[in-house]
């Protein structure tokens, strides 16, 4: 017979100690006898959470739903049943959900930081705001709050307010390394007005810590960079990318044999691309990161008939779970002996139910994930009517962005990007597998020139437009106007008017570059000098 109270305190104690397979242990045996506690459910709920395995997260979601069935009032259920969706990558859901606990006034911090992140990955981006805003009011000496609810204004245009934010949080931990890149990133630095002395300092006092190594070393490397001082900002550059390859071991051949199955998987003109759902409503922005992806969709979303959704995770998410490919589909050897059975129109259907309610207000919407790149095969079969734009930009000028970007941490997407040869290599790659769908889907894709972009807009947008079947509007000539939130950390680079200096950066560092120069020309792609 199970002692059920003394069952419990063990189950709290190993919940508070982040003991997490005997809170699954003890919890199981308590729902023997106690089948509907909600605090029951909601702990081993959290437990099944964080082990970020496929099975586990649909436990998690089982058991939070649970709770939040047997206690609906419950901010703090109802919040973390909304991050379980949205580690699962239902975002739509995730978003409702939170929407949902949001009407329950939660009056505790934590809730509230959790409720802004789930906001944030549906890039339900003024709503992410309020809910770290709230957080900060609940409790200001709480840093990570601050670094939240700083991302959130520099998405809405706040810079000022995001500035003021993150010295709040340097202020209350001086060690929040990503607080420093941001600010770094906020805006383009000056002599007047630079963060560089305290950003030696610290390196200086912690250069034994990893995660000041990558951090502290991009941060430098952007300020250098923006005051023109590129031999530093190389620099800084090259350790902090070394410190981040150490922590994520990488092999090139990894990618090399996603590239290859990819091209195995479509190895003609593609006949099934009339199978999909007919809307027209999609336009997917492709193309390397750091490419100007985001000013293009700038651009494209002033259009009064087009809005932005921003990086949608969306249609990848949904082809993985179509193909029930327990792993990850592009890291399979026959990609398309795992997507043969995908019914394609009903894929195509998902999609666009998984958009709402951020779409349906206008005709038309984007969905700009540079990594789409790799699905607009599937794509082109799932959506036949959808339209894909990618974004290409000088070899030289894409890799060296790739170089001095720190990218998502917790993506496998961005492995490549620790190291110039790898970069080069992958970029390699990349315009391989454009090649390609330029061959099995001709006519699917519009490439627009980001050089063509910035210095012949006008001209450019209306090829664009005409592409995308929309009517000409001269809003489209002015993005700087544009309100819409941006979820990215160099928001500030497209509020301004299209500028020019980006054309060309790469020569800053062309004495650096030499053996990129000489590695991208043995593939055909520019000249070593």
């Amino acid at each position: 017979m199970i002692d059920s109270t003394r069952a419990y305190t063990k189950l709290v104690a190993a919940f508070n100690q982040n003991d997490w397979p005997r809170v699954q242990q003890r919890a199981a045996q308590l729902l023997t006898i106690a089948p509907n506690d909600a605090r029951v459910h909601f702990m081993v709920g959290i437990a099944c959470m964080q082990t970020q395995q496929v099975q586990q997260l649909q436990k998690a979601l089982e058991h939070l739903l649970k709770a939040t069935h047997l206690e609906p009032r419950r901010a703090d259920y109802v919040a973390q049943y909304a991050k379980a969706l949205a580690q699962t990558r239902r975002f739509r859901e995730a978003r409702l959900v939170a929407d949902r606990a949001m009407t329950l006034s939660p009056n505790d911090a934590m809730t509230l930081d959790t409720l802004g992140m789930v906001y944030r990955h549906a890039n339900a981006l003024m709503q992410s705001a309020n809910a770290f805003r709230r957080a900060v009011a609940l409790s200001p000496e709480h840093a990570i709050a601050r670094l939240n609810l700083a991302y959130a204004l520099n998405a809405l245009g706040d810079t000022e307010g995001a500035e003021q934010e993150l010295e709040a949080c340097i202020r209350l931990e001086p060690r929040h390394w990503y607080a420093h890149l941001l600010l770094a990133q906020l805006q383009r630095q000056t002599i007047e007005h630079n963060h560089i002395a305290r950003l030696h300092e610290l390196l200086q006092r912690h250069g034994d810590d990893p995660g000041a190594q990558l951090l502290l070393n991009i941060a430098l490397g952007k300020e250098c960079d923006d005051l023109a001082d590129y031999p530093a900002a190389f620099k800084h550059y090259t350790l902090g990318k070394a410190a981040g390859r150490r922590m994520r071991p990488y092999a090139f051949a990894r990618d090399e044999a996603m590239f290859d199955a990819l091209i195995r998987a479509f190895p003609a003109a593609d006949a099934e691309t009339a199978t999909g759902d007919p809307t027209r409503e999609p336009i997917f922005i492709i193309g390397l990161p750091r490419t100007g992806t985001t000013l293009l969709d700038r651009i494209l979303s002033s259009h009064p008939d087009v809005c932005s959704t921003g990086e949608l995770q969306n249609f990848p998410t949904l082809l993985q779970r179509a193909s029930g490919c327990p792993a990850a589909l592009l890291g399979e050897a026959d990609i398309a002996a795992r997507t043969r059975h995908v019914d394609w129109q009903q894929l195509g259907a998902a999609y666009l139910a998984s958009t709402r309610p951020v779409t349906g207000e206008t005709p038309r919407f984007i969905d700009k994930m540079p990594h789409n790149f790799l699905y607009a095969g599937f794509i082109a079969r799932a959506l036949p009517n959808a339209k894909i734009v990618c974004l290409r930009r000088d070899p030289l000028d894409a890799c060296i962005g790739n170089f001095r970007h720190l990218f998502e941490q917790t993506s496998g997407f961005y492995d490549y990007s620790f190291g110039l040869d790898d970069i080069g290599r992958y970029y390699i790659q990349f315009d391989r597998l454009l090649a390609h769908w330029r061959q099995v889907l001709p006519g699917r894709i519009h490439e627009v020139q980001y050089e063509s972009l910035v210095e012949n807009t006008e001209a450019t947008a209306r090829e664009l437009l005409d592409f995308c079947e929309l009517p000409w509007n001269d809003a489209c000539l002015r993005s700087e106007s544009n309100t819409t939130p941006v979820n990215t950390p160099n928001a500030w680079q497209v509020r301004v008017p299209i500028y020019r200096d980006a054309v060309g950066h790469w020569r800053h560092y062309e004495t650096q570059l030499r053996d990129l120069r000489w590695l991208l020309a043995g593939a055909g792609i520019g000249k070593a000098e």
